[in-house]
């Protein structure tokens, strides 16, 4: 790997009895399902040994300028040693122009999120700064009966452990769980299904480099808004993340974000790329099974195809379940992760 055009701090870990910001920079489901949330927080302390803190928007709809002054005031404070977003939402690209760079550049802490949270994981990208895509707290931690094996390591290692670990797919995945209006939500998980073999593309080559992207319907909001004012040289031999919502793009505008994004340059730089398991049904429709599978397959083309139309050498797997999917792998967002298209392992790097 060349050595990298834009630096990034990896920020310190975090150790047990430390405080952990929880916030709400999106959308602020603990204030509509707080039982949910509790369940989270509770877990959160379980599963780390950090003392939990809110924030006055973490259980309140409130606006992006107040939004932005719990996530400024988390990371001035020299007692929090990490944050972790409750979960996405669709505006946090306008809290993004309320933040202040100099707070977390005189004192990084990991930031723990995805989703709509991609927006703050590429500012904080930007400004040097690495983070975790991944770990939404009202998602991944409250609902169930527990906390998926591949999703506590990962967090684990995320805010205080760090080490790397080999990904592997859970055998089972959900798109959602239960609605969170059902108390059952609480103690069983959704509708899970077995999980496909991933998918690898490319040469046979090994990868080994600093991780960008995120939400693909996200990345499209960044990059029109000039959010990523980097040259995409920043990018040569890194690996590049993409997933999609639970808001279930078609193939097609799957493949018309990634070939804007391949017009942007990011395609030709990046020498792998990580494609998440896509959710295929919400709260209101579950297709039949072999439906679903046409779905992630037509995904599966099209991105294939894309990215080869830019880039033949780049190594692409589908199907690694990170993102809106559980259960989850959180990722490194700016760390790196080694992708080896020889033995067909991916590699996280947490440190």
């Amino acid at each position: 790997m060349d050595a990298p055009m834009h630096p990034l701090i990896r920020p310190p870990k975090a150790r047990p009895g430390d405080r952990v910001a929880v916030l709400s920079p999106s959308w602020a489901a603990p204030a509509h399902f707080p039982a949910v949330h509790e369940q989270a927080v509770r877990r959160l302390r379980e599963l780390t040994g950090l003392e939990p803190v809110e924030y006055p928007t973490t259980r309140a709809d409130s606006s992006p300028e107040a939004r932005a002054h719990d996530v400024n005031a988390a990371f001035a404070d020299p007692e929090i040693r990490a944050v972790v977003a409750t979960i996405g939402g669709d505006d946090q690209i306008t809290v993004v122009r309320h933040l202040d760079p100099a707070l977390v550049r005189a004192d990084p802490k990991p930031f723990l999120g995805y989703s709509d949270n991609t927006n703050l994981l590429n500012w904080l990208w930007v400004n040097g700064v690495a983070g975790f895509y991944g770990g939404s707290t009202q998602v991944h931690l409250g609902p169930g009966p527990g906390v998926d094996a591949v999703h506590a390591a990962s967090l684990r290692a995320a805010l205080f452990s760090g080490g790397t670990l080999e990904l592997t797919d859970p055998g089972e995945s959900e798109d959602l769980g239960r609605p969170w209006t059902d108390p059952a939500s609480l103690t069983s998980y959704g509708e899970r299904e077995a999980t496909e073999p991933w998918t690898w593309h490319g040469p046979e080559r090994v990868v080994t480099g600093r991780t960008w992207g995120g939400c693909l319907e996200i990345l499209e909001w960044i990059l029109t808004a000039d959010r990523f004012p980097l040259p995409a040289t920043v990018l040569d031999g890194g690996v590049l993340l993409v997933e999609t919502s639970e808001e279930l793009p078609t193939a097609q505008v799957v493949g018309r974000i990634l070939r804007s994004i391949g017009e942007r340059g990011i395609l030709s730089a990046v020498d792998a790329v990580l494609v998440g398991r896509p959710p295929t049904s919400d709260l209101e429709h579950r297709p039949p099974a072999e439906e679903r599978r046409r779905l992630r397959d037509a995904q599966r083309d099209v991105a294939v195809a894309t990215v080869a139309a830019y880039n033949p050498d780049a190594v692409v797997v589908v199907g690694i379940p990170f993102g809106h999917t559980r259960p989850q792998w959180i990722l490194p967002y700016g760390g790196t992760v080694t992708v080896d298209g020889v033995r067909r392992r991916v590699v996280a790097d947490y440190g």
